[in-house]
């Protein structure tokens, strides 16, 4: 049987059935879904969630599907990895990171595509569509094939190859729009009013595509022994992922997983180049104005963030910070990453890593706490950003004079 009771308006708290709705049609607020914790607790323990798949469905009972099969490709329980030599760098004692660049199409979207596309074949959806930076396009084009669903997505016209590639790999229509995610998401926005029948899982369908993101908190206190870390890190793209991961770990919290989440402080990173929620973070405001991206973090490109009022928040209520980078500091915090930990990211992962390196130099992050940051997303994804930065150490001939000219047994790297 299914827990949700149906679907919640954020502002006003008006009630709605569970179908394909996303704003209230009193106050235009978002809505978000709403469930019956005292029947999750009834039917969810440890040990039924370590019982289950080795995916982000071991937690199926806290995700608004009920008992409909889930459209997977095995998204979910990715590394949580103890970042020692990255944490020494920074001067953190107990530094931890979520690999979410282990997901099949090697971003966090496909924990939010599984989630929407479940609910889409549930509520009878045959088209499967969205609007992305290209993360989302990537999955849902995936996910689409998997489930046997046409699908149709959209995209600025400037994304990076890899993306492009990766989409249009899985036989679903691309197009590619002349303008910026906030256009395309416009554009994105008119047609789900124009084609009914599509699930846009980012427009009337996103009330349960957000829900995908609380996997990530609930992988990371079981991975933690069922703790709740003191500071998460989170990239913001829209927002949605932050809001949803401090949604989940009050969760775990309310159906009595973990003990509390009172004292869990959740940071945000942004690029300077599309970094609304920080600028509004750090004038002490709560008016997000709308920027147009100018970054290499193209995955994180939303000048207009859909939840970023309720990210600014979540931040802000927890006593965490919000941070934003330069484009030069994610090249450096990308390598950095990949030369500490062995982990290659994308250009978010890059903000990410430079936003933990500037909170915890300002001393938003105690060096003491327990850290989790998010890495969202593989660097295969961005390799162009990465042009003029990364190339052979020598060019030589195949000689072992050459060789031994280029680097001698008294380089470093032999002592």
């Amino acid at each position: 049987m299914s827990s949700v009771l149906g679907l919640r308006c954020r502002e006003c708290d008006r009630q709605f059935p569970a179908e394909a709705l996303h704003v209230c049609d009193f106050c235009f607020g978002p809505l978000e879904v709403s469930y019956d914790y005292d029947a999750i607790a009834a039917v969810t323990s440890r040990a039924s969630i370590e019982a289950g798949p080795r995916t982000m469905w071991r937690y199926h009972s806290l995700l608004p599907v009920g008992n409909e099969t889930p459209v997977s490709l095995g998204a979910g329980f990715t590394p949580l990895v103890r970042a020692e030599r990255l944490g020494a760098e920074l001067g953190l004692k107990d530094l931890w990171l979520k690999d979410d660049t282990a997901n099949p199409t090697g971003s966090f979207k496909d924990r939010v595509v599984s989630v929407a596309l479940t609910k889409a074949r549930q509520l009878g959806f045959k088209v499967a569509a969205c609007a992305s930076t290209g993360n989302l396009a990537n999955s849902v084009a995936a996910h689409a094939a998997r489930a046997g669903m046409a699908s149709v997505v959209l995209i600025p016209s400037n994304l990076e190859k890899a993306k492009v590639m990766m989409t249009t790999v899985y036989g679903g229509q691309v197009i590619a729009v002349d303008g910026n995610y906030d256009d395309v998401n416009r554009l994105c926005a008119e047609l789900t009013s124009e084609r009914p029948s599509w699930a846009f899982v980012n427009v009337n369908v996103r009330s349960y595509y957000a829900e995908g993101s609380k996997t990530l908190a609930f992988e990371i206190a079981e991975q933690l022994g069922w703790q709740v870390p003191d500071h998460v890190v989170v990239p913001i793209a829209s927002g949605s992922q932050l809001t949803k991961i401090a949604k989940g770990f009050s969760e775990l919290a309310t159906v009595g997983l973990v003990d509390g989440d009172g004292s869990l402080r959740i940071s945000g990173a942004q690029a300077q180049g599309c970094s609304p929620v920080a600028t509004a973070f750090n004038k002490n405001i709560d008016a997000i104005a709308p920027v147009k991206p100018d970054t290499i973090a193209k995955s994180l490109a939303i000048g207009n963030p859909a939840d970023g009022y309720y990210a600014l928040a979540a931040i802000k209520n927890s006593g965490g910070g919000c941070g934003s980078v330069t484009d030069g500091e994610i090249i450096d915090a990308i390598k950095l990453l990949a030369r500490t930990e062995g982990i290659f990211a994308e250009t978010a992962g890059g903000v990410t890593v430079a936003t933990l390196a500037q909170l915890a130099q300002r001393g938003v992050i105690d060096l003491n706490e327990k850290t989790v940051a998010i890495i969202s997303g593989h660097g295969l994804k961005t390799v162009e950003a990465l042009t003029g930065h990364v190339d052979p150490n020598h060019t030589i001939p195949a000689t072992l004079d050459a060789f031994d000219a280029a680097v001698g047994f008294d380089d470093p790297l032999f002592n």
